[in-house]
């Protein structure tokens, strides 16, 4: 699944929750986000990248809407 998959934790924590913490999000995930765009249409799924992708955009969109509301 694209969802906190396991093999992205280093013991208890998911690796973006320390590049957060390192106020490394902005590039972290607009990159993983045109990352998975642009590879895409180069692998058997498709589609599977596309929502990597959708999920590191709304990702970043969350932090910046919680940013907003503060």
């Amino acid at each position: 699944g694209v969802n906190h998959p396991q093999h992205y934790n280093y013991g208890r924590y998911e690796a973006i929750d320390i590049i957060g913490d390192a106020g490394l999000n902005e590039g972290f995930c607009l990159g993983n986000t045109l990352k998975y765009i642009l590879r895409s249409k180069h692998k058997d799924d498709e589609l599977e990248d596309l929502k990597k992708a959708q999920w590191y955009l709304n990702y970043w969109i969350n932090i910046l809407e919680e940013r907003k509301s503060i």
